[in-house]
């Protein structure tokens, strides 16, 4: 049964709105810098932990593994227990993995630390959840364009903050500072944020975790790795077969459960279903900015197009995007408000696609990647403030944790796909320079072309998206009931 909270008690406990944003975005924030700050050392870590280098990549990939699985389980959970309680677990988690991080000297250690990092990957889905639940519906909109933002606002300032610690301190801060971070985030959670009064109880779906989690673990090293392993290897290939039987054998016990952690019945009604395929694109076109900025200013000038940039260089140019990203937020509420979700995702789709147009014929110098990357982030912010707003518009409140973790977790998708493709890119179009193989002009002009073409493809899905429903709670209404008998037409198949 829902718990809600009804009359004088409930008025007395009223959230403050703007310190329980500020407060959320936040711990949003400082969650998504951790996944940046060892960016600066990846060249060191074999040094740093006296390790292959074929060790310490796993640094990073023990995080992206982590945070996929760990993403749609506290969504579910906080339906269950409390959205805020699973905030405050997961931040927690990150503080010890964090320390954990600071105290390592091998890489065992480490890869244990970055994992529990990642399994805060929760917070910011969890976030726009207790917005939902707690905050007046007037104020909504803008409240989870703020929080959704953060995503990439705390991506796009670590790695300024992360170079500057990295050049002036001993590389174990920038581990000591993420667990700070995480203190300072949790306290202000507890003090100024209320929990949930919307919570689903039920039981667990362990079998719909276990496969679930197995085949986005599956997929994610094949994403991650084929480049290593080769893409036509009997591993990567492996990879991909155990993904997609594990993804079939999920949506099958799924449709049996009934209480599972992602209603599959919800999550294929056009609203949902089609503003998560355009995550996973969107998910694409933002992060191709986080891979080709940083090569193109760090890049020697010898090459005719590097910049010649040092790290902090690079960082900084990233800053202007993360800034974009907040200050879009106002408007995307308006424009939520006004006119719909949908129409500004369209919005936000269109000028992130012109962003990265200007880009193919513009990556010439630093005022011009700065222009390029405000432009890139406001679109972003646009886009990111409606995706919750339409997930939130078509579930019922005690689906939401588990309904936006779904949608965090497609954007991770897109973001994984993209660095997986860039990396192919620059692999394959290369020029020589003293003898060593480095990536050519075309090689970044082709991704940004490409993520103006994601950019596109989140356009077009975003007009099968159904407009403004008056139904409540996300109820099933025309279109959507059609789906629900398809979907028990599927579950008869299987």
């Amino acid at each position: 049964m829902v718990e809600q909270k009804t009359g004088p008690e409930a008025l007395e406990k009223a959230p403050a709105t703007g310190a329980v944003v500020a407060v959320l975005a936040l711990a949003g924030i400082v969650v998504s810098l951790m996944q940046t700050l060892v960016i600066p050392i990846i060249p060191h870590l074999p040094e740093y932990l006296n390790a292959p280098a074929s060790n310490t990549a796993w640094v990073i990939t023990a995080t992206l593994l982590a945070a996929a699985v760990a993403t749609p389980v506290m969504g579910r959970l906080g339906d269950m227990f409390g959205k805020r309680r699973m905030m405050l677990v997961s931040m927690g988690i990150m503080i010890v993995g964090s320390v954990i991080g600071a105290l390592s000297t091998s890489v065992v250690p480490m890869i244990v630390g970055r994992a529990l990092q990642g399994l805060a990957a929760g917070v910011i889905p969890l976030g726009i959840s207790v917005m939902r639940d707690v905050l007046p519906k007037e104020k909504l909109a803008g409240a989870v364009a703020t929080m959704s933002a953060s995503l990439g606002v705390g991506g796009a300032f670590g790695l300024p903050l992360a170079a500057l610690i990295a050049e002036y301190v001993d590389w174990h801060w920038l581990f000591w500072v993420s667990a700070i971070m995480g203190v300072v985030g949790a306290i202000a959670v507890v003090i100024v944020v209320p929990e949930s009064p919307e919570k689903s109880g039920g039981g667990f779906d362990y079998v719909g975790a276990v496969t679930l989690s197995g085949g986005l673990l599956a997929l994610l090293l094949a994403v991650s790795k084929g480049a290593d392993w080769g893409w036509s290897s009997g591993t990567t290939l492996g990879c991909f077969a155990a993904a997609i039987v594990l993804f079939i054998l999920w949506v099958s016990w799924e449709l049996r459960s009934s209480q599972p952690i992602v209603d599959v019945r919800v999550a294929v009604r056009p609203q949902v279903l089609f503003t998560n395929i355009a995550s996973i694109v969107f998910g694409f076109a933002m992060f191709a900015a986080s891979m080709v900025f940083p090569q193109v200013v760090q890049m020697p000038e010898a090459t005719g197009y590097g910049l010649g940039g040092s790290m902090m260089v690079a960082g900084l140019v990233m800053a202007p995007f993360g800034i974009m990203l907040l200050l879009a937020a106002p408007l995307s509420s308006w424009l939520t408000n006004t006119f719909g979700p949908r129409i500004t995702l369209m919005v936000g789709a269109i000028v992130v696609a012109l962003g990265y147009l200007l880009g193919v014929f513009a990556l010439h110098s630093i005022w011009q990647l700065i222009v390029i990357g405000i432009i890139i982030g406001f679109g972003t912010g646009l886009a990111y403030g409606a995706m919750p707003a339409l997930i939130m518009g078509a579930v019922p409140p005690s689906q939401t944790g588990a309904a936006n973790s779904f949608n965090t977790l497609m954007r991770s998708l897109g973001t994984s796909f993209a660095s997986a493709l860039a990396g192919v890119i620059v692999a394959q179009m290369t020029m020589t320079l003293g003898g060593v193989a480095v990536p050519s002009e075309s090689a970044f002009r082709w991704i940004m072309a490409l993520a103006a073409g994601a950019a596109v493809a989140a356009l077009v899905l975003a007009f099968f998206i159904p407009g403004r429903s008056d139904a409540p709670g996300g109820a099933a209404t025309g279109s959507e009931e059609t789906v629900d008998v398809a979907i028990e037409g599927i579950e008869q198949t299987v």
